[in-house]
């Protein structure tokens, strides 16, 4: 038996954003629900994606630019795991540490965001005037709404949630509208500036999206065991799907690939998983897309299968031009 499952105490790790913080206390709440002997206690840090605003995700790097600091500090010892976006972990995680949880998925859509002064708050994206300006951090959102959308304009606009509709609502920056995860602003309850949401059949979103992922140390058999009720199959399924996908296509978590994962009779001894995906260049030009469908419990094999399929289509030759810009 491991030494350390007396433990009485748990240290959480999380970035500091009020987003951040509110998936951290969800997460702390079950713990403390399911172990009531157990303190919880949370300690925040800033991320290199948090203190770099002034410069695109994808020209940072993709080496955990969320998740890099809180996974040395789990190695270290000061805390015992991390909760992260799932859509932000990376899919080869360090040595030592592992994907100990995915929670239930959540509204996977992007969301259209008008600017309220300029063209109304109920404005959708076919009715703005050619070379609007919408704001997104994501090259993945960017390049399928270039690809739909091709009269817009797009900058890139970083920072939490709040600091954004500063930016957005700043007519200095010439913003008409921004785009942001459906997901996120459920949890902070802004729903109400959402002006439309993107279907899948214009925009596939990221991988992981939706759901949240808690990182801790490989071997960890207790933390492990308090993680264990917090894990949702049906998520999980699809998650590892697209994360084992993503994984074979050698693409980061900020890269132009789009996809959308369900499951069929669900529950039943037939139950399927389905995956469709796309991979664009960066202005939306040139795409690939598949799609695939098989036994759910098979998830990791169908996500290689399908990654396979979008090599075999050239997804390495639109993957290379991205990296090389």
């Amino acid at each position: 038996m491991s030494s350390i499952t007396k433990r009485d105490k748990v240290i959480i790790g999380s970035r500091k954003s009020q987003l951040a913080m509110l998936q951290t206390e969800w997460v702390r709440d079950r713990i403390q629900e399911l172990n009531p002997g157990i303190i919880v206690e949370i300690k925040t840090m800033d991320t290199t994606g948090d203190k770099v605003l002034d410069v695109s995700l994808s020209k940072i790097g993709d080496k955990g630019l969320f998740t890099k600091e809180l996974e040395e500090m789990m190695l270290n010892g000061t805390i015992d795991l991390a909760v992260h976006s799932l859509k932000d972990i990376p899919t080869k995680l360090p040595d030592g540490l592992k994907l100990g949880a995915i929670t239930k998925r959540y509204n996977t859509s992007d969301a259209f965001i008008a600017n309220a002064k300029k063209h109304g708050k109920n404005c959708k994206l076919s009715e703005l005037p050619k070379g609007a300006m919408i704001g997104s951090s994501s090259l993945r959102r960017v390049a399928q709404l270039k690809k739909a959308y091709p009269h817009l304009q797009f900058k890139d606009i970083r920072g939490n949630l709040n600091t954004r509709f500063k930016k957005l609502e700043d007519d200095s920056n010439g913003y008409d509208g921004m785009i942001l995860a459906v997901a996120g602003l459920e949890r902070m309850e802004l729903t109400d500036h959402i002006s439309e949401i993107i279907p899948d059949s214009i925009s596939l979103y990221a991988v992981g999206q939706g759901s949240l992922g808690i990182e801790c140390k490989d071997g960890d058999d207790f933390i492990q065991s308090i993680l264990n009720p917090l894990i949702h199959r049906e998520s999980m399924y699809c998650c590892e799907a697209e994360r084992s996908m993503l994984r074979d296509l050698e693409g980061g978590c900020h890269v132009p690939i789009g996809v959308v994962t369900k499951l069929h009779n669900q529950s039943q001894p037939d139950e399927t998983l389905e995956i469709n995906a796309i991979v664009l260049n960066l202005d939306g030009t040139k795409y690939i897309e598949s799609k695939i469908i098989g036994p759910s419990n098979q998830y990791n094999q169908l996500g290689k299968s399908i990654a396979q399929d979008l090599i075999n289509k050239g997804s390495k030759d639109i993957l290379s031009e991205f990296i090389k810009k």
